[in-house]
C-alpha cells in the first residue's frame, strides 16, 4: 500500500470523564501531545477547551470513569444528550489498523435547562429522551482511531494527499457515517481529535493456511444510514432512490505482499411501496405511486453507476403473489434505463434452489461470469501496481437477507478462488472446497456476517443459517428457523416502531423543533395501551387448549361441544380484538418525516 499520511491532529484513544454537578470534562489520557480537556456545561451545552480541570470540593464531588470516544451530541425539545463510549473491545485489523467494536454506549443528559420549560415541553422531552435509552441498545457499531473505516480499500487508496491530510471525519463517506448528524454539534466548534467516525454493519476475519501461505480474510459491512431502520418501517426507497438496507459488504485478502478486495452491495427493491404491520404474519405488498417508478429506479442507479462504475442488479424475488408483483414492477422499471453500465437479471431463487439445493446458484453465476470478468476486483502488489474493480453486482430480495446473503457468498467465493488464482496460490482448477479448513471457516465468516446485517434489520439472525455454515441442512437448523420467524413476527408488530423512531431521531431523518406545534413520538394508543403480545398469545392459547379439551370429551358427554363452541369463540374473539386494536397500534403516526410516513 501507498504510505499514509497522518491526519493533522490523531484522534484521542483513552479518556477520563469527570462528571460533576454543573459540567462534565473530557480530559485525554493517553499521552497526546497538547492535548486540551473538553468542557459541557450542563445548564447549556456549551463547549469549550481548557488546559486543567476544575478544582474538586465538598460541593464538587465528581464521578470519573474511562471512555474510549466521545459519538456526538443531540438537541432535544428542552437539552442537549452526549454520547460517549464506555466500553469497546478490539476485534482485528483494517489493512493493519486496529478495528474496535462498540460493546456499551452511554447517553448523558445536559438537561438543566428542562427546569426552565413548559410542564408541555417536560413531557415531551421525557418521550424523546425515552427513545435514547433505545438508542442506548444499538448493535454493530465499529470505529478506527487511525483509518477511514467508511471507505473501501479501493478509495482508501485512492485518496489524493491532501485528503489524507485531513481529520477522519473530514474524510468519511457520507452515507456510511452513522454518527454524521451527532458530530455538527462538535463540528461547529472545531474539536477535531475528538471526532470519532463510527459506522454500523459488521466486521469479522480469519487467518487460513493454503500449503506454506498465510491468508488474512476479512469481510466488513458498512450500512447506509440515509434510509436506515427496521424491516416492516423502512421498505423500499424514498423519492430521491435511497433504498432500506442499503449495505455495501466488502471481501479483503492479505496474502504474500499482496491485498486484494472486492466489494458488493445489497438494497431493497429502488421504488415506493411499503408493507404495513397489521398483525398478520405476513402483510400485504403495496406499490405506492407506480407510475414514479421508473424515475425513481432511475435515480438509484445513476447513485450507485456514480459509485462503483457499472452495475448488475440481481433480482431474487419469486414470481408469485405479492412478491411477484414487486418483481414485475422491478422488471419493468427497469427496461427504460439499461444499458452497457447497467444489466438487469432475475433469477428465482426459491423455484430453482428451493430450501436446500443451493449448489444450483452455479446458474446463476454461469449468467453473471462475463460481469464478474469484465469488471474485476481491486488488486496491489508490494511494488503498488495496481487493478481496480470496476463495476458491482447488486443483490436484492424482499428484505435483502436471507437469500441475499446466500447468494452473496457464492459470489465472493468464486471471485476469492479467482484472486487466489491470480496471486499464483491456486492452481487452475483449484476451489475454496479443497481445503477443508478454508472451506469451514469461509462459512462461518458468511454466516456470521449475515447474521449481523440481520439483526440490526430485523433483529434476529438469518434463516437458514445452518446451510451457509455447515452446508447441510439440519432438525436443529429447521427449529431455529422456525423461533427466528416467529420472534421477527413479534418484533415487527410490538417493538420496531419504537426502534425505527430512535433511528430516525439520531440520524437527524427527524429534527426537533424547539418552538412551534410539536408530536410526541409515541403516543400509547390501541393494542400498546391495552395489553402485551405475550398475554394476548398465553389467552389465546389457553381458550384453545380448553377448545381442545372439551372436544375430547364430547364422546363422554354431549355438554362439552357446548364448552368447545364457546371456548373456540372466546380466543376467535380475542385474535380478531386484538388484530383490530393492533391495526389501530401499528398505523398510529409515528416522527413524521414527509407527507406520508416512509417516503
Amino acid at each position: 500500500m501507498k504510505e499514509k499520511a497522518e491526519p493533522v491532529q490523531k484522534l484521542y484513544t483513552r479518556m477520563r470523564l469527570w462528571e460533576f454537578p454543573d459540567e462534565y470534562v473530557i480530559e485525554p489520557t493517553d499521552g497526546s501531545s497538547a492535548s486540551s480537556s473538553l468542557s459541557i456545561s450542563l445548564v447549556d451545552a456549551s463547549m469549550k477547551l481548557s488546559d486543567s480541570i476544575p478544582e474538586c470540593s465538598s460541593f464538587r464531588v465528581p464521578k470519573i470513569q474511562m471512555i474510549f470516544g466521545v459519538v456526538g451530541m443531540l438537541k432535544l425539545v428542552a437539552g442537549s444528550y452526549l454520547f460517549v463510549i464506555t466500553e469497546r473491545k478490539c476485534v482485528g485489523s483494517y489493512l493493519g489498523h486496529p478495528i474496535f467494536k462498540i460493546i456499551s454506549l452511554k447517553v448523558l443528559p445536559c438537561v438543566h435547562s428542562v427546569k426552565n420549560s413548559t410542564p408541555e415541553q417536560k413531557k415531551l422531552e421525557n418521550e424523546f429522551s425515552r427513545l435514547l435509552k433505545v438508542a442506548e441498545r444499538t448493535t454493530g457499531l465499529y470505529f478506527s482511531y487511525d483509518t477511514n473505516l467508511t471507505l473501501s480499500t479501493q478509495r482508501l487508496y485512492d485518496l489524493g494527499n491532501e485528503s489524507k491530510m485531513l481529520p477522519l471525519w473530514r474524510q468519511a463517506e457520507p452515507r456510511f457515517l452513522w454518527n454524521s448528524y451527532m458530530l455538527e454539534a462538535l463540528i461547529d466548534k472545531k474539536l477535531d481529535p475528538y471526532l470519532l467516525p463510527v459506522v454500523q454493519g459488521s466486521f469479522h476475519n480469519f487467518q487460513a493456511t493454503i500449503r506454506k501461505e498465510i491468508v488474512d480474510v476479512t469481510l466488513i459491512a458498512r450500512r447506509c444510514t440515509r434510509r436506515n431502520g427496521t424491516r416492516m418501517w423502512r421498505r423500499g426507497a424514498d423519492r430521491e432512490g435511497h433504498v432500506a438496507n442499503f449495505v455495501e459488504t466488502e471481501q479483503i485478502i492479505q496474502i504474500n505482499g499482496f491485498t486484494s478486495s472486492f466489494v458488493q452491495v445489497r438494497g431493497s427493491i429502488p421504488f415506493l411501496w411499503e408493507q404495513i404491520v397489521d398483525l398478520t404474519y405476513k402483510p400485504k405488498f403495496e406499490i405506492v405511486r407506480p407510475e414514479q417508478a421508473p424515475q425513481i429506479a432511475e435515480r438509484h442507479f445513476l447513485d450507485l453507476r456514480k459509485m462503483y462504475g457499472s452495475v448488475l442488479a440481481v433480482d431474487l424475488l419469486n414470481k408469485h403473489g405479492g412478491e411477484g408483483r414487486l418483481s414485475d414492477m422491478f422488471s419493468n422499471a427497469m427496461q427504460p434505463i439499461v444499458s452497457e453500465d447497467l444489466r438487469y437479471l432475475h433469477f428465482d431463487f426459491t423455484k430453482i434452489c428451493g430450501h436446500v439445493h443451493f449448489e444450483r446458484l452455479s446458474f446463476l453465476y454461469d449468467q453473471i461470469a462475463d460481469f464478474l470478468v469484465k469488471n474485476g476486483y481491486f488488486l496491489l502488489n508490494e511494488e503498488s501496481e495496481k487493478m481496480e474493480q470496476l463495476g458491482v453486482v447488486r443483490t436484492n430480495c424482499i428484505d435483502c437477507l436471507d437469500r441475499t446473503n446466500i447468494t452473496q457468498s457464492m459470489i465472493a467465493r468464486k471471485i476469492l478462488e479467482l484472486q487466489f488464482r491470480r496471486i499464483g496460490v491456486f492452481a487452475a482448477e483449484e476451489t475454496i472446497s479443497s481445503h477443508p479448513k478454508l472451506d469451514r471457516c469461509f462459512r462461518i465468516l458468511w454466516d456470521n456476517h449475515g447474521d449481523d446485517i440481520s439483526i440490526q434489520y430485523a433483529g434476529t439472525a438469518t434463516l437458514k443459517g445452518d446451510l451457509v455454515r455447515s452446508g447441510q441442512r439440519r432438525v436443529q437448523g429447521i427449529l431455529k428457523d422456525r423461533y427466528i420467524s416467529l420472534k421477527r413476527y413479534y418484533l415487527n408488530n410490538f417493538s420496531d416502531g419504537t426502534k425505527q423512531d430512535a433511528f430516525d431521531l439520531l440520524q437527524g431523518h427527524y429534527k426537533v423543533s424547539v418552538g412551534g406545534d410539536i408530536t410526541p413520538p409515541s403516543q400509547k394508543g390501541g393494542l400498546e395501551a391495552i395489553a402485551s403480545f405475550p398475554l394476548a398469545l398465553c389467552l389465546v392459547l389457553i381458550a384453545l387448549l380448553l377448545t381442545t379439551m372439551s372436544l375430547g370429551q364430547f364422546g363422554n358427554d354431549p355438554r362439552h361441544l357446548l364448552f368447545s363452541v364457546v371456548w373456540g369463540s372466546i380466543s376467535v374473539g380475542i385474535a380478531s380484538f386484538v388484530r383490530a386494536k393492533g391495526r389501530i397500534f401499528c398505523n398510529r403516526p409515528r416522527l413524521q418525516l414527509h407527507d406520508k410516513p416512509g417516503y
